[in-house]
Formats: structure tokens, C-alpha cells, sequence
């Protein structure tokens, strides 16, 4: 009697476990990723010997994940093969809208491109509009996003060695289609306080960013694009090559601003192969006495050639150009990288 005591109760903790998790609806994923490139890097001045390298790895952006729902409940997590987390969040769906709570991708988030070299760049530093998957608390509802997300403290002032955050940073996106072409103004903007720890002097650093990124789509080809504009944006956290940091000119700060834009066309010539090309170009200016310029450029050209349903093969050229920086006339050359080969690609 008391050995089928002992089975019932195993069962039945058995059954409280399992029935919550078979009403919940789990789908699992992954994706390997391999680069094969051969790349031409020309280093910055004043070296000027070009090396060559082949590039044959895992690319960091594999991936394993899972999504899950559970009626309004939902959620996602994501690791990447580093090992790195990528996603992970809870979502509510309570009728009106979304509340999503954990780390993904912000509000002020617009990709257009399809380059792969760089383990799917996707030209974010030239011109791609992109600060990373952050912790963030999300309100959606219909195509309006709003986040309160991590803020940054960077620093970037000579001397001010503490930082004092006070508020999150703030994004808000808004997504809508005007006839055949889908729009996404976005908004982002950041503060914080640097202080002198010896003199307690404070100066306050704000970063902002707007943004619109466009697509749509005619017959079998496409046009996507994007273009921002931002001040201050390396404390933004904001992914670009040239240098978007503000800096000291000895009695107050010196804003940074910058520009990017890229445009991508392609066309699907059957449901085996798509062709596409993109280019894209970034530049910032910093407020110091004189002039300081910083600038890059990149462009590439590629075909995406289905082999079977989630496998695939992206044969890619492409040229990195990070031009000239300009302080007080003076350039500096800072190298260029080409490169060709393909990535190759199986979600499972």
C-alpha cells in the first residue's frame, strides 16, 4: 500500500509538471552558418603593406532558439554560438496592444540589406539604422512602438570620470504602408551626466536619432533604403564606422553630428535565385575649432541560390571603404577592405 502511495504522488508531481507545459505552445529553431571568404585588407596610414587573408569559421550569428505561447503569454529566447544570449523576452498580448518586457530589438531598428560578409553586416555601419538588441520594457500597438530602453552612459568628456544616468533611453518607431511602399519613421534620444569627481563641475550629454526606412516591392524586384540623421550617436550606443562620439573642447562639450543613408535593389529571377546589390555611406562632423571630418563608404553585389527548403548558398564581392579622416585639414588615409567568397546557411 504505501509503495502505491509513493507511485501516485510521483505521478501526479509527474502531471503538475507536464500538464502546464504541454498547454503551452513551443516551436524550436536554429540556424549554422558558415563564411568562406577571401579578404584584401589595406590598413590605415601611414602603413600601406595590404594583407590577405581567408576567412573559414562559424559565424558568431549562429543560432539556437525557441518561441513559445501560451494564450495572451508569450516569449522568445535566443543564444547565439559565441556562446551569447541575442533574445530573450516575455510578451502579454492584452487585446489593445503588446507589452513585451526583456532584451531584443528596439523600436529604432531598420535593416534593408542582405550583404553577408561580416556575419550579416547587412551595411549596418554604413547607413543601416541599428543599436543592438537591448534590455527594454515595449508598448505595442497596431504599427506605433514605444520603449523605454537601457540607457547608455559612454562617456566621451577628458577628465569627468563619473557618469550619472537618470532616465531610460526613449524610442519611439511607427510603421505604415503608403500604396505599394511601407514606411517607418523612428525617434530615439539619450542622456546623461559626466561629472568631475575632483572639481564636481556636471555637464550633461544627450544623443539623439531620427530615422525613415523605406521598402516596396515591383512584380519580381525590390527597393529598400534607409536614411538618419543624429547627433552624439557613439553615446547613443549607434552602430556606424565613422566616429559619431562627442568630445572636449576644454570648457564645454563639442556636439558630433552625423549622416547616413544606404539604398538596396534586387530581383527575384525565379524561386531558385535572387540577385541584389546595395550600397550605403555614412559621415559625421565633430564641433571643435577647425575642421574634423570622419567618413566611410561600402557597396557589394551578391545572388541568394536556394539548394533545398532552409538551405542556401550567398556568393558575395564586396569593397569596405573607410576613407579619409580630416582634423584641421590634415587627412589621414584609414584603409579600405575587399572581399569575395559566400556564406552558406542551414535553418533547421
Amino acid at each position: 500500500m504505501k509503495k502505491l502511495l509513493v507511485l501516485l504522488a510521483a505521478v501526479a508531481f509527474v502531471v503538475a509538471f507536464t500538464v502546464p507545459a504541454m498547454a503551452a505552445d513551443w516551436g524550436f529553431y536554429g540556424s549554422a552558418r558558415m563564411a568562406t571568404f577571401m579578404n584584401d585588407v589595406t590598413p590605415a596610414a601611414p602603413a600601406t603593406q595590404s594583407d590577405d587573408d581567408l576567412l573559414w569559421d562559424l559565424q558568431g550569428n549562429s543560432r539556437i532558439g525557441a518561441s513559445v505561447k501560451a494564450g495572451a503569454i508569450g516569449g522568445l529566447f535566443e543564444y547565439g554560438s559565441t556562446p551569447n544570449l541575442r533574445q530573450l523576452y516575455g510578451t502579454w498580448n492584452f487585446g489593445g496592444g503588446e507589452l513585451l518586457l526583456g532584451q531584443g530589438y528596439t523600436p529604432v531598428f531598420y535593416l534593408v540589406s542582405n550583404q553577408v560578409w561580416g556575419a550579416d553586416n547587412d551595411l549596418v555601419a554604413y547607413g543601416g539604422i541599428y543599436s543592438g538588441r537591448i534590455p527594454m520594457i515595449q508598448l505595442s500597438m497596431g504599427g506605433l512602438k514605444i520603449a523605454l530602453v537601457k540607457p547608455v552612459a559612454a562617456g566621451g568628456i577628458t577628465g569627468y570620470a563619473d557618469t550619472d544616468t537618470t532616465m531610460p533611453k526613449l524610442e519611439v518607431a511607427y510603421s505604415f504602408k503608403a500604396g505599394p511602399v511601407s514606411l517607418k519613421p523612428m525617434f530615439g534620444y539619450n542622456s546623461y551626466d559626466e561629472e568631475d569627481t575632483v572639481t564636481g563641475r556636471s555637464e550633461s550629454l544627450s544623443s539623439y536619432i531620427l530615422g525613415l526606412g523605406f521598402s516596396g516591392g515591383f512584380g519580381p524586384a525590390y527597393v529598400k533604403g534607409s536614411i538618419y540623421m543624429g547627433q552624439n550617436l557613439g553615446q547613443y550606443g549607434f552602430y556606424q564606422d565613422a566616429d559619431g562620439s562627442a568630445d572636449w573642447t576644454g570648457t564645454n562639450v563639442a556636439d558630433n553630428d552625423s549622416m547616413g543613408y544606404q539604398l538596396v535593389v534586387g530581383f527575384k529571377a525565379s524561386d531558385m535565385i535572387t540577385v541584389e546589390g546595395g550600397f550605403g555611406s555614412v559621415d559625421s562632423e565633430l564641433d571643435l575649432p577647425g575642421t574634423w571630418e570622419d567618413e566611410a563608404t561600402a557597396y557589394y553585389v551578391n545572388a541568394t541560390i536556394n539548394l533545398a527548403k532552409g538551405c542556401f548558398i550567398v556568393p558575395e564581392f564586396g569593397v569596405l571603404d573607410h576613407k579619409d579622416q580630416t582634423a584641421n585639414g590634415v587627412k589621414t588615409e584609414e584603409g579600405d577592405t575587399t572581399y569575395f567568397g559566400a556564406k552558406w546557411q542551414i535553418n533547421f
